[in-house]
């Protein structure tokens, strides 16, 4: 069986048609609610209220580590005047027409920082809606107008007799108004009244991660299930020709090998039998991929010359006014170009599925971050339609965009099928996740800058080269938008007043697919963005914050973060002898984020020491404070490991780390003291999951140009390699 992507394609029924998404319950799972709260009082599909005064509230977004489980609920929480210590939150069913992300065609997908910035208004007015529920029937048991009515968290208070009732109260008696009254903004808090939007609250995940309850995909445990690793080729794109499978069967407790699509599984009653057995495998694969002929050097040689012919066919990710043009009459023209290698996700919990199929129904327990991701798989798998399967959504050990692909899943249900009515328990090994992982792609970069006599700059012109995340994964989208690609194409854009601006996308196509990777194509274009801008600071002889307060003065957000980590890195001193200061600015996914590394290098070995680092972010409204703290800095982390020493080292199209030893993530040790300062604005909520992410790498580049006497990095990771042959001129 040949699986092709199109027919895949998460979104083709939606993108095409503009529908807002499918989804069903049956079997045991039509309760959409907990059994007692099936049984409260529920005035919308958002909220239940029991007679005990206990009010559940459904969680859109999977929980990863990002605490939006918390952050959602409390907004709605905040409108509905509930009281928190008595609010239960349970992850919503897989039901994408009640629970859909307003911001992401309606579906249930949890990516791009796009949680809590997508719900935000939508939950508030299920809040403000159900209060609205809650007054009308007190005013029926009290006997007075609603008018007279207000609340206090978890009850309603009548001011001129003094009487109140709890939530609980009027929950036993409450029915639905006919019409159900509806709420708008006019209904919403004022910010003024916030009790919880705003305030650090103890996320509700955490208590389940300390204590060992919390329940991940991985964790899952069925009767009578059978266990299944599974072998996949060295090289993308490759398929099994033949295998011998006598050693792996003779393995105890082994119960059948099945070659897949993807490779060749070993299904068992234990999980170390199957891997085991796995090993045993001999399988020769086909080596008609056109991967294998790559290594780093050679996809960024290639990928280097597309970049830098402007003639090369490419698309427009943004064009104003005339760059080429502005550039090709420039009195000076600064010009550069960039390599970043691939990188893996590397979530601590390694991927697995679970699936059961009967019939034609198919029952999924998978960490991911796409349940229409996961419908789309399970239906391929099993030949069903997607309203047959029903997605459980655990927690997640860690997702970092690589929970949106449906690989295991599709192995899990293909093994299912064969085995109806037994569930099939699929777990990839350490190994497996770094080898076969959807990697941020390996892309270049071409910047080209004019500049006139007075080093201003009159045009930009920036070219981005990379494998397509959206024409693998969204293939009808890919074609609609006329081959943008909002993933690894994404960040060229900028808030920097220049009067002609060009970004444009060449499509690689040479057998590595795209994943999307914290940060995406931002993690990258960012890079190139910010050290041109401190490029031009030097060659305009002026310091590199002044020449990005002038570019943002019409964005006095943009001024304020900036201004606000300068303070924080006392930018205007000197700093210890042997060390430098660099700085970063970023816009992408509308946060405003600054951040300053103060950062030493070793000429001798090249080896970077960053050893300290600030940051300061306006997301706009915080809903949660020290949470959006705590994302930053980890998202910052992401950015470090990545730009000093995360990669994917290719030889013949096969990656050469397969686990910690040799992938390189950051250890604790070298982890620097990191300060952030959350700046709240009267702004729409926006992204910040991961926000700091492309700050980190361009403003240790500009600490280290600092220290090298103008020497510029343009090559991610800067490992010890890529810095001495930078130091080179190599």
């Amino acid at each position: 069986m040949t699986i092709h992507m199109q027919a895949l394609s998460r979104r083709s029924f939606l993108v095409s048609s503009g529908a807002a998404g499918v989804a069903v319950t049956f079997g045991s799972f039509e309760n959409l609610w907990p059994a007692d709260a099936a049984t409260s009082f529920t005035p919308n599909v958002w909220v239940a209220i029991g007679a005990d005064n206990i009010v559940t509230i459904m969680s859109p977004a999977v929980e990863m580590g990002q605490g939006s489980m918390t952050a959602i609920p409390a907004c709605l929480a905040e409108d509905l005047d509930a009281d928190w210590n008595k609010v239960r939150v349970v992850t919503a069913p897989d039901d994408e027409s009640k629970y859909g992300n307003p911001k992401f065609f309606g579906l249930m997908i949890t990516v791009g920082s796009l949680a809590v910035n997508s719900y935000y208004e939508k939950v508030r007015l299920a809040g403000a809606q159900a209060r609205k529920i809650i007054l009308a029937n007190a005013a029926e048991i009290m006997k007075v107008p609603a008018s007279e009515l207000s609340t206090e968290p978890g009850m309603v208070v009548h001011a001129g007799s003094g009487r109140k009732l709890s939530y609980g109260d009027v929950a036993k008696v409450a029915k639905l108004p006919n019409p159900l009254p509806k709420a708008s903004k006019a209904d919403l808090k004022p910010a003024a009244q916030f009790r919880y939007i705003g305030k650090d609250m103890p996320r509700v995940d955490i208590p389940l991660k300390v204590n060992g309850s919390a329940k991940y995909g991985i964790d899952t445990q069925l009767p009578g299930v059978l266990y299944a690793s599974v072998l996949h080729p060295p090289v993308q794109g490759e398929k099994v020709v033949s295998f011998d499978d006598k050693a792996a069967k003779a393995v105890k407790g082994v119960t059948a090998v099945v070659k897949l699509p993807s490779g060749v599984a070993v299904v068992g009653k234990t999980l170390e039998a199957t891997m085991k057995a796995k090993a045993a495998l001999k399988v020769k694969w086909s080596t008609a991929s056109p991967a294998r002929k790559h290594s780093n050097d050679t996809l960024a040689a290639e990928y280097t010359k597309a970049a830098s012919d402007w003639s090369h066919k490419s698309v427009d990710m943004l064009k104003q006014g005339d760059a080429t043009g502005a550039i090709g009459k420039a009195a000076k023209v600064l010009s550069a170009n960039f390599v970043a290698n691939h990188v893996a996700h590397c979530a601590m919990e390694p991927l697995n599925a679970t699936a059961l199929v009967i019939g034609d129904r198919v029952w999924l327990w998978t960490s991911n971050q796409s349940v229409i991701d996961m419908k789309l798989a399970g239906a391929h798998a099993a030949r069903t339609t997607p309203d047959k399967v029903k997605v459980e959504r655990p927690l997640l050990g860690g997702g970092f965009g690589r929970r949106t692909d449906w690989d295991v899943a599709l192995e899990a249900v293909e093994l299912a099928k064969t085995w109806q009515g037994t569930p099939i328990k699929v777990i990839w090994s350490r190994e497996d996740d770094i080898q076969k992982d959807m990697w941020r792609p390996l892309a270049t970069q071409r910047l080209e800058v004019g500049l006139d006599e007075k080093g201003e700059i009159v045009g930009w012109r920036h070219r981005v080269v990379a494998a397509s995340y959206v024409a693998r994964a969204i293939p009808p989208l890919f074609e609609k938008i006329g081959g943008k690609d909002f993933v690894s194409a994404v960040g060229g854009e900028f808030r920097y007043a220049v009067p002609a601006h060009q970004v444009d996308y060449v499509r690689a196509q040479s057998g590595f697919e795209a994943g999307a990777w914290r940060g995406v194509g931002a993690g990258y274009t960012k890079f190139a963005v910010e050290t041109m801008i401190d490029e031009i600071a030097a060659a305009k002889g002026v310091d590199p914050l002044a020449l990005r307060f002038s570019l943002l003065q019409q964005h006095p957000r943009a001024v304020a973060v900036l201004n606000a980590v300068a303070q924080m890195a006392e930018w205007t001193l000197l700093p210890p002898p042997g060390q430098a200061l660099g700085l970063a600015y970023s816009d992408a996914l509308d946060s405003y984020t600054a951040a300053v590394v103060l950062a030493s290098l070793d000429h001798k070995s090249g080896q970077i020491k960053v050893h300290h680092m600030w940051a300061a972010v306006d997301p706009g409204i915080v809903v949660q404070p020290k949470n959006v703290m705590a994302q930053m800095e980890g998202a910052m982390l992401f950015g470090l490991g990545a730009a000093l020493r995360e990669q994917i080292t290719l030889k013949g199209g096969a990656p050469q780390e397969s686990n910690f030893d040799k992938y390189q993530v950051l250890r604790m040790s070298e982890i620097p003291p990191i300060e952030v300062k959350v700046i709240s604005t009267d702004n729409p909520p926006t992204g910040i999951g991961e926000a700091g992410v492309p700050v980190v790498a361009p403003a240790i580049a500009n600490a280290v140009a600092k220290l090298t006497g103008g020497k510029r990095l343009r090559h991610l990771p800067m490992s010890p390699e890529h810095v001495t042959a930078a130091l080179r001129g190599a």
